[in-house]
């Protein structure tokens, strides 16, 4: 299925997830690699197999193949990572904070595309995971990389939407 198929698809109560994934994905604060990069690491952390391939298929238009896997790669270690520091977050033995996670992320060092653009999608994974400490994590390392707020905001647009979409699709058995 493509997207396009998948907005023709969408129930009519679902129709404002159409125009708002159109145009978060044009938004002046994002360069197009950023836009897509975004899309592919939310959709692979919102886990719907056909917005995923959707998402990569029409991605592959507009950003590089390495920037393609970067994104894919920041999904994967973020799914990954979210849930080691949400654990540590959210248990109330202040032990876990002081234990190792012992969790191989080379990919964090080695992705090969611009760190502030590999950021954006390690964010926009951790909104979509829910994780409070990546995602404060990596709004320092971005504001760090001269990032904006208004920058930051934009990616998380776009994993609000892919999210939701994926949660519609899911729940109208589209998958």
């Amino acid at each position: 299925m493509t997207l396009e198929q998948i907005f023709a698809w969408l129930p009519n109560y679902a129709k404002d997830l159409k125009s708002n994934l159109v145009s978060v994905l044009n938004q002046a604060e994002l360069s197009p690699t950023q836009a897509w990069g975004s899309a592919v690491a939310s959709a692979l952390a919102a886990r719907n197999s056909t917005l995923y391939r959707a998402i990569v298929m029409e991605a592959c238009k507009h950003i590089s193949q390495e920037a393609l896997e970067s994104a894919k790669a920041a999904g994967a270690i973020m799914d990954m990572n979210n849930i080691f520091y949400r654990f540590q977050h959210l248990a109330e033995n202040e032990r876990y904070n002081n234990i190792p996670a012992r969790l191989r992320m080379n990919v964090l060092r080695t992705h090969g595309t611009d760190p502030k653009d590999f950021e954006l999608w390690c964010i926009a994974v951790s909104a979509v995971n829910g994780s409070s400490r990546c995602i404060s994590t990596h709004e320092k390392a971005l504001l760090a990389t001269g990032a904006t707020e208004e920058t930051i905001a934009a990616c998380i647009r776009i994993a609000s939407v892919i999210y939701a979409t994926a949660a519609v699709l899911d729940a109208e058995v589209i998958n």
